[in-house]
């Protein structure tokens, strides 16, 4: 098989990773994207609560990396993961779900776009707007802890509703689903 075969068998609309494996791959994605919004929280409570200065504040991850977490190339790469998945992972999405999830997305696509404008700055030397650290647009406007928290949430709250709405689809949804995601219907009806 060629590569761009075994591509579609595992990837495609139809592959398995949208089919066979696509529950799996949602609660693996669902335990990433949690991980790195507790690395959030917790800099936020790092900040607001402990008081700590923000440079300081990095979360779990920042006490026993701190260069990792300062890093562009870190956070570019969570990015390019979590807009490479929310691709990959929405053929087995269908109807409301579907449209949820593609919320999601190109919400996710500018994330992604911000964290490559972050990543080039820091590779050139050259930021934005004569900006003493790399800058992303929004970050002209909010503060970059906060401005994360709003991009993660927005990110993350219809990707959860996707998942829902997936997991428990009407009629019409379930029938054009080709994965086994869907709650059994016995399982949901009202007692």
């Amino acid at each position: 098989m060629t590569s761009a075969t075994e591509s579609r068998r595992l990837l495609g609309a139809d592959g398995l990773l949208n089919t066979r494996y696509h529950k799996p791959a949602l609660m693996i994605f669902l335990v990433i994207v949690i991980g790195h919004w507790a690395e959030h929280l917790t800099q936020a409570w790092q900040i607001y609560v402990l008081g700590w200065p923000r440079p300081q504040a990095g979360g779990m991850l920042g006490l026993a990396f701190p260069v990792l977490v300062k890093s562009e190339w870190l956070h570019y790469g969570y990015a390019i993961v979590m807009l490479v998945a929310l691709v990959t992972l929405r053929h087995g999405f269908t109807g409301r779900a579907r449209t949820w999830w593609n919320a999601s997305m190109w919400i996710q696509v500018w994330h992604h776009l911000e964290h490559l404008l972050l990543l080039l700055q820091a590779l050139s030397g050259s930021n934005l707007l004569g900006k003493a650290a790399p800058t992303s647009v929004a970050q002209l406007v909010f503060p970059r802890v906060e401005l994360h928290l709003f991009y993660n949430a927005i990110v993350f709250v219809p990707m959860v509703v996707a998942m829902i709405l997936h997991m428990r689809p009407n009629q019409q949804e379930r029938a054009q689903m080709r994965c086994g995601c869907a709650v059994r219907a016995h399982a949901i009806a009202p007692a």
